[in-house]
């Protein structure tokens, strides 16, 4: 489905669990897509719990852009998803996430979207060798339960554990997370059993 936002359209690809007992939205990097290794293993993971799983992909994305723009507009557009999905699984409990720029605006509207919790894949700490731009503020700011699974490898760092309410670094990983997704997905579901309405 397409949802319109004030930034343009954006997709949903939804897999709607007949008798869902949550709603999980993901959204991919600043570069990359829906179709991610971890993004579909955390998805196979979720629906075999009957969790509805809506995979976004974001309005900047849709535009052709390889970069979201501002904090400010991405989040706008954003929020205007949530919305539309919200009103259409109104009586499910919402856990929003996504992998690296997408971990990063899960964690900044979450209160606004009214999450229960957030996934932050390969959430990308500082920019590649630059640890003095810490976006530790961002997990710390999100306000509700955050889970944070990064490679022991990602050369945008590894968020602090006191930082999230979980934090899984798994070895061997870089940013892509790619090297074994299942485990991605294990993580994932085993964290989502908490929020199951």
């Amino acid at each position: 489905m397409e949802i319109m936002t004030p930034r343009g359209p954006a997709r949903v690809d939804v897999d709607e669990e007949e008798r869902g007992r949550l709603l999980l939205v993901l959204t991919h990097g600043s570069a990359g897509g829906v179709d991610a290794p971890d993004l579909l293993a955390v998805r196979e993971a979720a629906l075999g719990m009957g969790v509805t799983v809506a995979r976004v992909t974001q309005a900047f994305r849709m535009a052709g852009a390889r970069a979201p723009g501002s904090a400010e507009r991405q989040d706008e557009a954003w929020l205007a998803v949530l919305a539309e999905l919200r009103g259409r699984w109104p009586g499910l409990p919402l856990v929003q996430g996504g992998r690296s720029n997408g971990a990063r605006v899960a964690c900044r509207t979450a209160r606004a979207a009214g999450a229960v919790a957030v996934v932050a894949l390969a959430f990308p700490l500082h920019p590649p060798g630059k640890p003095d731009r810490s976006r530790a503020d961002e997990l710390r700011g999100a306000g509700v339960d955050v889970l944070v699974v990064n490679g022991d490898r990602d050369p945008f760092g590894v968020p602090d554990a006191a930082d999230a309410t979980r934090l899984v670094v798994l070895p061997g990983e870089g940013h892509d997370l790619k090297k074994e997704p299942a485990r991605v997905g294990e993580v994932v579901a085993d964290w989502l059993t908490r929020y199951l309405g």
